[in-house]
């Protein structure tokens, strides 16, 4: 049985199938080269000159023969275009019902009161005037992704397709846990990358992980304890199964210890996965179907929160590009690799960097160098 898998960038998620043996056509909004070198993949924009949307990705879809479907970011906010997906296919992933619960806010910030799970406070279109003039709020859009069209909020009212979010001082993080709808297993905690100037990206912009989490060894058994419990609630009250990803910020809680915030669900495949696999030996692919089966691994993060440490960065481009040779970009640790003579505008995505270090502050720095040696490539072939 053929798999479509679907989403805006399907490049990880496909290398993933194909490791576990899995067979898989894609369609996304990229389309890039590497990729295209391991399945049968088709793109919005490379194929068709179509912007990304949703309904694009199922226009798409409708004219290719699969007999079960994965989706990816950001379909987790379009339950209706996953429903239309699914229809006389094995969905294997989150039910439409499912993503309407978990991705509602007020149902969420209700689940968190109910169940003590510490959150960033969260007001919805119309709750404005009960925002707290000494706190920093963001303003974020309720079908959120990636970190786009977050903002810092200037006092204007809400419309019904933005919230506030109480800022948090701590440490963006995320987590990556498999479930079949009544237990998970945590089988990743990363760092975030978020508006990293060495990396090209702008304000809140997700531009990367780095797994493990880096954290004093005292402390980092005691907030996975703290993840887990909050990955198992999540699971039972929502039904979660598959892959899902949780966004955190790691900061100061009411006892004074470092705790977990919740920021936001992801009920799919996240970027981070690939670290995990990267890392851990794992097939996320795989876990996912087992999952999907009932069937959950037999693994323990505590082991591993101690390093090596595994890394990935976006390269957005400073300035329009005119991608050069790309042959063997993939021997040289990067991914998502642009086709040569490809145009890229500036603050656009150009390729993701991987690296690896013993250390946090060695793999960042291999990180950076990965980056700087993509710069010198395609800054020399700018318009």
């Amino acid at each position: 049985m053929s798999i479509l898998v679907v989403g805006l960038s399907t490049r990880a998620i496909a290398e993933s199938a194909v490791r576990g043996g899995h067979r898989v056509v894609t369609v996304d909004f990229f389309g890039d080269r590497d990729q295209r070198a391991l399945v049968e993949n088709y793109a919005l924009l490379r194929d068709f000159a179509l912007p990304f949307s949703v309904e694009g990705l199922l226009l798409v879809s409708r004219h290719l023969d699969f007999g079960a479907v994965v989706y990816i970011s950001n379909l987790e906010n379009h339950p209706e275009v996953v429903e239309a997906l699914a229809r006389g296919r094995v969905l294997l992933g989150n039910a439409p019902a499912v993503l309407r619960r978990v991705r509602d806010w007020r149902t969420l910030r209700a689940f968190c009161r109910e169940e003590s799970l510490l959150c960033p406070t969260t007001l919805l279109s119309g709750e404005e005037p009960e925002a707290d003039p000494t706190v920093r709020w963001l303003r974020k859009p309720v079908r959120s992704g990636g970190g786009h069209g977050i903002r810092p909020w200037t006092g204007k009212p809400l419309d019904e397709a933005h919230i506030l979010q109480a800022y948090v001082e701590g440490r963006p993080a995320s987590a990556a846990f498999v479930a079949d709808g009544q237990r998970c297993v945590v089988i990743g905690l990363t760092e975030q990358l978020i508006g990293r100037r060495e990396l090209g990206a702008r304000g809140f912009t997700w531009c990367g992980n780095i797994l493990p989490l880096a954290l004093p060894p005292d402390e980092g058994a005691a907030l996975l304890k703290d993840v887990e419990r909050m990955a198992a609630r999540l699971t039972r009250r929502f039904d979660l199964r598959g892959v899902n990803g949780m966004d955190l910020v790691v900061a100061k809680g009411p006892k004074g210890r470092l705790c977990p915030f919740l920021v936001e669900i992801n009920p799919r495949y996240t970027a981070s996965m690939e670290l995990v696999e990267w890392a851990y030996g794992l097939n996320v692919f795989s876990l996912h179907l087992e999952a999907m089966a009932g069937r959950l691994p037999d693994f323990s993060l505590a082991q591993h929160l101690l390093g090596p440490y595994f890394g990935k960065g976006i390269v957005y481009a400073r300035q329009t590009v005119i991608v050069p040779e790309t042959e063997g970009w993939v021997e040289r640790g990067r991914r998502d690799v642009p086709f040569p003579g490809e145009r890229i505008e500036d603050g656009h995505p150009v390729c993701t960097v991987l690296a690896e270090g013993e250390t946090r502050e060695r793999c960042w720095n291999h990180l950076l160098a990965g980056v700087e040696a993509v710069r010198r490539e395609i800054e020399s072939h700018k318009l």
